[in-house]
C-alpha cells in the first residue's frame, strides 16, 4: 500500500511539473494564444510574456508614439533581413506588445543599421521590466 501511495505521489508531482513547464507558444502559429490569454500578462513585466514564447524571437523594433499613447514593440520570428524584406512586400505577421514605458532607442538612432531589428538577450534584460498594457497580432500575409 505504501509503495502504491508513493508511486502515485511521484507520478502526480511529475505530471504537475510537466504541465507548468510547457510554454504557451510552441510554434509561430500559436502567437494568437497570447491575445486570447491577454489578461494573464496585462500590467505585468514584459519578461513574463517572453517566457511563454518557445520559438526564438529573432527580430524586433520598438516604436515611440506621441504622448498619451502607449509605445510598443513588434516581435518577429524571422531574421532582421527577412523581416525588412517582408515589410517592403507588406506580407508579414507581427506580435505587437504595447508597454507603459517609453521606447526611445529605435527612434533616436541609437542602434546601428546592422543591428536595428535584431532582438538580443541584452534587449530582454533592458526591456524585460517594461509593463505590458496590450497584446495584438497583425497578420498581413493573408490576402
Amino acid at each position: 500500500m505504501k509503495i502504491i501511495f508513493k508511486t502515485f505521489i511521484i507520478l502526480f508531482l511529475f505530471a504537475n511539473i510537466s504541465c507548468k513547464a510547457q510554454q504557451m507558444v510552441q510554434t509561430q502559429d500559436d502567437i494568437y494564444k497570447l491575445v486570447s490569454n491577454e489578461e494573464q500578462f496585462l500590467n505585468k513585466p514584459l519578461k513574463n510574456l517572453l517566457k511563454e514564447i518557445k520559438p526564438e524571437i529573432q527580430s524586433a523594433f520598438g516604436v515611440k508614439v506621441p504622448k498619451g499613447y502607449p509605445c510598443y514593440f513588434m516581435f518577429s520570428f524571422s531574421s532582421s533581413n527577412e523581416l525588412k524584406q517582408k515589410m517592403i512586400e507588406g506580407k508579414f505577421t507581427g506580435l505587437y506588445v504595447y508597454v507603459k514605458e517609453p521606447v526611445d532607442e529605435w527612434d533616436n538612432g541609437k542602434r546601428s543599421q546592422e543591428t536595428e531589428f535584431e532582438w538580443t538577450k541584452k534587449d530582454v534584460e533592458k526591456y524585460g521590466s517594461f509593463t505590458v498594457v496590450k497584446i495584438q497580432v497583425i497578420d498581413q500575409t493573408k490576402d
